[in-house]
Parts: C-alpha cells; structure tokens; sequence
C-alpha cells in the first residue's frame, strides 16, 4: 500500500526555483492547483506504476492548462544520482541510508575479497576514513556480492540501496565497476546514500584511450594514475602508443635531426630504446598488472611500417628512400624479420612483457602510389596480423584497407581495426569484410595539443549531445550493432619541441575522458542535459587518491618559507595565483625556490639567473632579476594559456604561446630580420609553424636552498 501527502511543485518558465502550488496564482489556477493536490494526496493504489500513470496525466493536464513545466517528482522517490558514467536504469526509493563503514563479501571469495580490499583502500584515500570487513550482514552495511544474472553481461552491475548497500554482478570487473559508482556517491552525499536501486550495464565492450607516449614521454608515474583515472570512470582500454617521430620539416628537412622515439627497454636490439624517456620491461608488466587490478587492459601498440623513423635511426637500411625514412621498405627481405624480431622479445615465454590478450601492430599512412607497394603493405599486414596471432594474442590495426586496396588477401576474422579516417578504411566495407570495428574518428576525437588542427581540446558539449560509437565520420550505424566492438579518442602529440607538458596534456584529456565514458557507457540513454552534467562533472575527483589537476580544497598560506623545508602541497593547477614577498640576496645560477616531481621554479635560473621554471625539458624565463638588497612582493599566475609574472602589483611580462615558423631557403626574402623571437614572416608554407607553450603548474613540494628571505606566501585558485 502506498500513497503520498508530499506537496507537488511546479516551475514557471522565466522562475529560477521551485515553489509549491498556491504561490502567485490567480483564483482560478489555485483552484486547479489545489484540486490536483488533492486528488494526488488520496490515491491509493496497490500498483505502482498506475499511479504514476493517474498522477502524470492529471499534472499534465493542469499544466496544460496553466502553462507550467513540472519541477519536482509526484511522490516520494529519490531522483537518480549524478555518477559518471551516468546510470542506464535507476528505481528510486524514499530516504537515504547512511552507511556503517563495514563491508560485507559474499561468495566467490577470492574475487569479492580483492574488489573489497579495493573499495576499502579507495574509500580511505577518498575520505580519509577506513572501512571494515566483516562476516555479518547488518544495517548500513556494504555487500558484495556475485551471482548469476544474464543481465548484466561481462560488466553489468546492480546496486539496492535499503537499509543496506547491496552490489552484486556475475563478473569480477562489473563488481568493481559497481564500487565507482559507491565511491562517487561518497563524494557527492557524503556517508548518507540516496535509497533505489541501479541496474547498470555498458552499451559497448570496449570504451577507451590511446596515448601517444613516442613523441611525447609521459613518465610511468602518469600512466599509473590514468589507469586509476580511467577506472574511476570506467573506461576500460588503454592503447599505448610507443614509437613515432616527429615531423621533419621542423628540423631542417633532415631525417637524421628528427627525432623519433620507441619508449620501451630492449634486448633484442640494444640501442633502440629512446635516451630521452622510455619503460623498462618490468615497469611495463606492472602498469599491466594495475591494470588488471583495475578492470583496465593495456594495449601496447608498436606501429609499423609507417610512424617508423626510430627504427630506421637504428637501421638505416629498413628505411625507404622513395617515401622517406619514416617507411620501412617493404620491399627490403630483412624488414619482416626485424619487426618479428621486435615483436618476439615481448610475447614469447611463459610471462611475457605483453601480458595482455591484445597487441597493436599499426598499418596506417604507408605510402599507396604503386600498386606493387599497396600489395606489399596488404601482404605485410596480414603476416604480421598471423604473427601476433601466433603468440596466442588477439590483434588490431588501424584501419587503411581502403586506401591500401588491393588483391593480396588480410585477415580479417578475430581482428579489432581502429577506424579513424573512412578515407584510409571505409566502415561500412570493413564491417562487410568481417572486422570488428572500434569508433574512433579524427574529425570527432582527435586531440592534437596546440597543433592548430583536428582538436587542441575536444567539443564535448557536440560529443555529448551528437555523438555515440555508432557514430564513426560520416556513417552512422544502428546503437548496438555488434560490429562495432566501441570507441575511443586519442592524444596524438605530433609536434615534437612545441612545449607542451603532461599536465597541458592532462588538463584536455580530462573533460574528455569524463564525457566520452558517458557516450561509451550509456550511449544514446543519456538523460541529463550537458549543461548539467558540465557543472556537476567538475565536482568529482579525478580518482581517489589523484589529484593531477593539482586542485586546492582550500588557500594555502605560510608566514616564512625556509630553504630545504616542506611545502604547503604538491602542486597547484591552472588558474592560479602564487604571491611571496622576497628580501632578496644574490642567488647562484640554478637556485630552486619550490620543486616537485614534475617541475622546479627557480630565483635563478640555471643559464641566465633569471626568474624562471623548467618542466618536460623545457627551460622557461622571465625577464627578470631579483634586486638584490631589495624588498619586492612577486606574483605568479598561471593557466592553460600562459604564466604571468607580476611585480609589486604591477604586470612585469607574460608568456604566452609563441608561434614559431620554420624558415627555408627559398622563403628568406619573405621576412623579417632581426631578434629571431620578432621576427613575422609575410607568407609561410602552411604546416611549416608551431605553437609553443610556456605553462607552469606551479610547483610546491618543498623548497630549494636559497639565501633570500621569503614571506607571505599565499596561494589560491584565481
């Protein structure tokens, strides 16, 4: 038996709250408000969904009438919660419970065992606060639990609110998805959880990101908290992409000065691995190993026999002279060979380095101008699709059989083809030809940071509203059609030296990460306008326990930063203000004022003794001494965009993105000489400039050894 006495409300269009009927009505339109009300507070009903039938269509009918939108529910449920990915199906209940810190795992022991100890650890390093587990079920208690149930699939979960939180799905990982969920309510409602109950299943299988770790390193550190980011939003591939080069016309025209990358530890062909940043193997194994503690699989990619200028670096021989050095030849004999030879250091054995059931060979953008060529890039791909295949493992490529048309037969059955550009692989046909297809679209989902083309960060609103997996360019498939396996976006960091920092990176693959596990989750169920879900997105952390955005809960002061002491925090992200008041002494070239894992601000910088900081490699300066014998209060802000320094109040300079052209022989009579930072060509060949950038998260770790004296020290969000 159920009924209601709640007090229904409406909300006029130009009205910002809510407010009960009988607010500023006319006699007539109270009335009405006052008969619906009425009506609503007696019903009495056995079914359910009856009364909501009777209760919506009698409010539709005032509502009509009075020119009102509804505002609130008719009855007692809870509304669904905001979690990202947002809940496919929620049954609201009346009330919350608040939760007892205890948890409960039930069957399936060694699987429910380490999902606890993960929701434990999570919850902790959330909130601070520990939880428990206990053999007794009792009030406000965490279950979890698996059991048999056809509707949840792989991934699926259920999740019953009453007096206690039940979690229960058939597999290990839709287990552990269904513990994201709890912890985001955590962050959200505190200990005191909204009652219903969830049943939460993924539209596609394969929801990811891939990385471009060649042409820009990002150190293991990151890698491991986005395996932690992309769990927490249940993303659930990361493809890493670990060779590639730069483009040379930024280096003279000359293959030999650019610079090309293969990041990971190699035996095979000692020499190969990058100097400026790579992975030993066993680091690699472990970023696997989080990942599968984390429902997260790591996809290695080593793309060839394009992208594939670190290899001919190391061999020249491989290289093609008619296409350039970044192709292998394929018609050289040793270049199979050496590519198998690559491959076979890290899937042969017992415990491989590619622990995964999935390895990426790549196959996109070789060279299709001679038939003879296409026939030997279709041969090589499917030699090498069969190779892989014969460590047991499940291959994909990218997709380029479109382009690469031809009469040599590819493999297709069991074979996962990144469908990026329907130029180089047209959809529709490679559905026909029997590949399983991931959505994963240039002109959609292509961050290029600071490039000047495809995205420097993606459209969420559009993705958010337009876009699902379904959607690959200009096709458009059926939601659900099992061709397509899901999507993905990427980072592709192709203009090598421009500046850009993992946390530049970090700050555009966030918002896309949050909005594109929504599009591969729910798919086309979505229900909450963007608008909404951008605000309240914006609440959540990053996981527990990351904080790479480097966001303040609150200002951060000291009265005195001593050298060698501790700083208020690790860092502080964009949209900053770092202000300290200097007694300044003469410093020695390189003299830290804050450093932390991933930058240093310096008093002196180490080639100049300038005001300055450095990160990824890059050296950053003002143009700016410290007087020494002086007092003076200095001021850093910082955003996406640009670092500013400020003087006793005053704005002293700012960097901002610097364009830089690349200036040829036959071009110098086009410009402009003199300080090569002023210079401004008329004309430039278009592709031929880059967009440096001169951002800082602003370290504060712990403080150098410096001789000035340092006061004051406020930071803030701005």
């Amino acid at each position: 038996m159920w009924h209601t006495s709640v007090p229904l409300h409406f909300r006029t269009n130009d009205q910002c709250g809510d407010k009960p009927f009988g607010g500023n009505l006319s006699g007539m339109q109270k009335g009405i408000a006052h008969a619906v009300e009425t009506t609503v507070k007696n019903i009495k009903y056995r079914n359910m969904d009856r009364i909501k039938r009777k209760v919506t269509g009698l409010l539709f009918l005032a509502a009509a009438f009075l020119g009102f939108a509804f505002a609130a529910p008719l009855h007692a449920e809870n509304e669904k919660p905001f979690v990202v990915p947002e809940l496919t199906q929620w049954n609201g209940g009346d009330g919350q419970t608040v939760l007892s810190h205890r948890i409960v795992a039930k069957g399936g022991k060694n699987a429910v065992k380490s999902v606890a100890e993960a929701l434990a650890a999570d919850y902790q390093a959330l909130t601070g606060k520990p939880l428990t587990c206990v053999s007794k079920v009792g009030g406000g208690d965490i279950v979890l639990q698996l059991k048999a149930d056809k509707a949840l699939g792989d991934e699926g979960y259920r999740l019953e609110v009453s007096d206690r939180i039940v979690l229960s799905a058939a597999t290990q990982r839709g287990l552990f998805w269904g513990t994201r969920t709890i912890l985001q309510l955590v962050e959200q409602y505190g200990d005191s959880m909204p009652r219903g109950t969830a049943l939460d299943v993924p539209q596609y299988a394969m929801r990811g990101f891939m990385i471009d770790v060649a042409r820009k390193f990002f150190p293991m550190a990151y890698l491991e908290n986005l395996v932690r980011i992309m769990a927490y939003y249940k993303m659930n591939t990361l493809q890493v992409h670990l060779n590639d080069n730069g483009f040379r016309q930024f280096f003279g025209n000359d293959w030999d000065k650019t610079p090309a990358a293969f990041r990971l530890e190699c035996e095979t062909y000692p020499g190969l691995t990058a100097k400026d940043g790579s992975y030993s193997k066993q680091e690699f194994v472990n970023l696997q190993l989080l990942g599968d503690r984390y429902g997260v699989e790591i996809i290695p990619e080593i793309d060839v026999p394009a992208h594939s200028l670190a290899f001919t670096h190391y061999r020249p021989s491989l290289g093609s002279k008619e296409y350039g050095m970044d192709h292998l030849d394929l018609g050289n004999p040793e270049v199979i060979p050496f590519v198998e030879g690559l491959l076979k250091e890290y899937l042969e054995g017992k415990n491989p380095v590619f622990r995964g059931k999935r390895v990426h060979v790549g196959t996109d953008e070789y060279s299709n101008a001679k038939k003879e060529v296409v026939e030997q890039f279709r041969h090589f791909t499917d030699h090498m699709i069969r190779y892989v295949e014969s460590f047991g493992k499940q291959a994909m490529v990218w997709g380029a059989l479109t382009h690469a048309n031809g009469e040599t037969p590819v493999k297709a059955e069991n074979v996962i083809m990144n469908c990026w550009y329907n130029g180089y692989a047209d959809p529709s046909e490679m559905k026909k030809q029997g590949y399983q297809l991931v959505s994963i679209p240039d002109g959609y989902v292509y961050i290029v940071p600071a490039a000047g083309y495809y995205y420097d960060y993606l459209n969420c609103e559009f993705l958010y509203d337009k876009w699902t997996p379904a959607v690959i360019g200009n096709q458009t498939f059926e939601e659900g059609d099992p061709a397509i396996l899901g999507g993905m976006f990427a980072v592709w960091n192709d203009h090598a030296g421009n500046g850009i920092s993992v946390k530049d990176v970090h700050h555009r693959v966030f918002p896309a990460m949050q909005t594109l596990a929504t599009k591969c989750w729910t798919a086309g169920k979505t229900t909450i306008p963007y608008a909404t879900f951008d605000v309240r997105r914006k609440a959540l952390s990053e996981a527990p326990g990351v904080n790479e955005l480097g966001r303040l809960a609150a200002p951060l002061e000291m009265a005195e930063v001593k050298a060698g002491c501790q700083g208020p925090a690790e860092e502080v992200g964009y949209d900053y203000s770092v202000s300290f008041t200097v007694d300044a002494q003469t410093e020695e070239k390189g003299t830290v004022l804050f450093e932390s894992q991933n930058a240093v601000f310096y008093l002196s910088d180490p080639r100049e003794g300038k005001l300055g900081f450095a990160r990824d490699g890059y050296l950053n300066t003002f143009n700016y001494r410290l007087p020494a014998g002086k007092k003076v209060t200095l001021t850093v802000e910082g955003d996406n965009r640009s670092t500013r320094l400020l003087v006793d109040g005053n704005l002293r300079e700012e960097l901002k993105p610097r364009t830089l052209y690349v200036i040829t022989e036959g071009q110098k009579a086009d410009f402009v000489y003199g300080n090569p930072y002023d210079a401004r060509p008329e004309v430039y060949t278009e592709g031929q400039k880059m967009y440096y950038q001169s951002t800082l998260v602003f370290p504060l770790r712990r403080a150098g050894q410096f001789k000035s004296r340092i006061t004051d020290l406020k930071v803030q969000h701005r």
